[in-house]
């Protein structure tokens, strides 16, 4: 039986695991759960899957917490072991007792989480983005160092994982990623000044949470994946190319150097990359429809618009340039993606924020998780300061 660590155990991916633990209890045991500020899921999870060690985000989460336990009738005596803070998920993803942590927390909040946990040798199945676009020096060499497994969950990067493991890595000259193009895709550029915080977050294809699917609607995800694929797969940015697939089906292609390309094709359902993660390198049958080939159907495949996107152009040039760049990419999209969210900027201003951000931050090269979250607190410090001129500007105008 393997013991799990779900690190984001009350969001999308969070929830697609457990269900995945729901019905295979035979095989996997939840050792424990790490979550934010949703209690209420946090509670219903705990009282089902009886983790012996539950974190939440802070101590008035806790405090909450404690209360809604109380109130659940569960005794005492069955509680898990309950915590908060930064070092608290570290403990859940560290223990000994731990074989596989799946790392789903958003944003930078996970990263050192995730490399403690890459430094004990355990296999991570990765659903955090920015564990490799803030860090993906650090991570990867600590991969290598010390023999851990880092399995992709994402869709995209999960295919091409799928894919690669049909040939030699050497005569592969080419990894594609499929984008649905969210929900602006044929929109005409014009208009994305007017766009509404509503209107992006009507993804046509995922349910996800309110941050990833703002960075859909602007490319900024797909960015941010070509960046996480060059450090999975070892690429260089001029060798991972984006296409817009509508039908969000065929995940990722790998072409190798004769020509030939290799599709990994499935279900738009996070559970069967969740259970790839977690069973690798056997395969379990899924609880995913199953595609039925009988079903005509038509499959697009076009090229990106980098001009109507330039978060997409920009990603590649952040991972060109190296350093500490990606690092800032990310943690200036946040905040600009939160001042739109609460309609204080526009659509287009996303991308002016995080431009004018890397333009005023300098490089470095981190060295540590330290380093890195260095970075990212004075990235963002700068970031909302733009945002905040921003606002002031519109609201005088």
């Amino acid at each position: 039986m393997k013991i799990i660590a779900v690190l984001g155990s009350t969001g999308s991916i969070g929830t697609s695991t457990l269900d995945v633990v729901r019905r295979n209890r035979h095989l996997y045991q939840v050792y424990s759960l790490v979550a934010g500020q949703n209690i209420e899921l946090l509670t219903a999870q705990i009282l089902e899957f009886r983790p012996r060690l539950a974190v939440v985000a802070d101590a008035t989460a806790l405090t909450r917490l404690t209360a809604s336990l109380a109130d659940s009738g569960l005794p005492r005596a069955n509680w898990p072991d309950l915590l908060s803070g930064d070092a608290a998920r570290v403990t859940a993803a560290t223990a000994p007792e731990i074989d596989n942590v799946i790392s789903a927390i958003v944003g930078v909040a996970g990263l050192e989480a995730t490399y403690e946990a890459v430094c004990l040798g355990k296999r991570v199945g990765l659903a955090n983005k920015e564990v490799l676009v803030s860090g993906g020096s650090l991570v990867m060499d600590a991969v290598r160092k010390y023999g851990a497994e880092l399995l992709p969950v994402d869709s995209e990067h999960n295919g091409a994982h799928q894919c690669l493991r049909a040939g030699n890595r050497a005569q592969v000259s080419r990894l594609i990623l499929t984008a649905s193009g969210g929900p602006f895709r044929n929109t005409p550029a014009a208009d994305l000044a007017f766009v509404t915080p509503g209107q992006a977050l009507n993804h046509p294809t995922w349910k996800m949470g309110n941050r990833i699917t703002i960075d859909c609607a602007t490319l900024m995800n797909k960015g941010f994946e070509v960046i996480e694929a060059c450090w999975l797969f070892d690429f260089a940015p001029s060798e991972v190319d984006v296409v817009i697939h509508p039908q969000s089906t065929v995940h990722a292609m790998i072409e190798y150097s004769d020509g030939s390309v290799l599709a990994q094709i499935s279900a738009t359902d996070m559970r069967m990359p969740i259970q790839y993660a977690l069973t690798y390198p056997d395969r379990d049958e899924a609880p995913v429809p199953k595609i039925n080939w009988a079903e005509a159907r038509k499959w697009e495949f076009l090229p990106p618009d980098f001009e109507k996107f330039p978060l997409l152009k920009l990603a590649y040039q952040c991972q060109e340039a190296g350093g500490s760049a990606t690092c800032t990419l990310n943690a200036a999209d946040e905040i600009a993606v939160e001042a739109f969210l609460q309609g204080r900027i526009g659509f287009l201003s996303i991308h002016e924020i995080v431009q004018e951000t890397l333009s005023r931050m300098p490089s470095r090269t981190p060295g540590s998780v330290g380093d890195i979250l260095e970075i990212d607190r004075e990235s963002r410090t700068l970031a909302r300061e733009l945002a905040n001129l921003r606002a002031a500007r519109t609201v005088t105008a």
